[in-house]
């Protein structure tokens, strides 16, 4: 592919690591260096490996790439607003008494359960040193916050008596982060 064996293994070692576009990017800028090296007077293997040390080790490579993911960038942010959201929420679900409300039990123990799947795909995500691929699950922590953000408006709508004080930070805040991740999903997930 790349014009000698030690270029070919290198960029085998990076395509099981990193997305096929990303792959191709490094082979075009790999094989370029590797001429580059070989029209300065480098023997074939002598500038595969001067340019593999310029580019750096699969290791290296893969480490930046996680640092700069969508998926990871993604799954950081909404952890960070995951707290303030969940205290606005808590503070209006308290005043509201929602243990009261005419919700099952085994759907408020869902809805948790819920929670916590989303928080551990988003953690994994963001947290991410080394694997490209788990940065991938923002977007599957990133569609569950959805989904459980918009259940949470539901279920203000449909069962809480009255409306009360402190969900008036809530919704908009639920509402901003739907809005949020719906527009950083598509980048997590057409970044293959």
């Amino acid at each position: 592919m790349a014009g000698h064996q030690l270029i070919d293994d290198h960029l085998a070692d990076l395509a099981r690591r990193l997305p096929p576009d990303a792959v191709d990017e490094l082979a075009d800028g790999l094989l370029e260096t590797w001429q580059c090296h070989r029209s300065a007077g480098l023997p074939p293997a002598e500038a595969a490996r001067a340019a593999i040390a310029e580019f750096g080790s699969p290791a290296q490579i893969t480490a930046a790439f996680v640092r700069q993911s969508p998926g990871r960038r993604a799954a950081r942010l909404l952890l960070m607003t995951g707290p303030l959201v969940g205290v606005c929420w808590g503070a209006g679900l308290g005043v509201s008494r929602a243990w009261t409300w005419p919700a099952p039990v085994p759907v408020a123990a869902g809805f948790g359960l819920a929670l916590l799947i989303v928080v551990a795909a988003l953690a994994v995500a963001a947290t991410s040193r080394r694997s490209y691929r788990r940065t991938r699950l923002a977007a599957l922590g990133g569609a569950g916050l959805v989904v459980l953000d918009a259940a949470a408006l539901a279920a203000v709508l449909l069962l809480a008596p009255a409306p009360v004080w402190p969900m008036l930070p809530a919704i908009p805040a639920s509402l901003a982060r739907i809005g949020l991740t719906l527009h950083a999903l598509p980048r997590v997930l057409t970044d293959r």
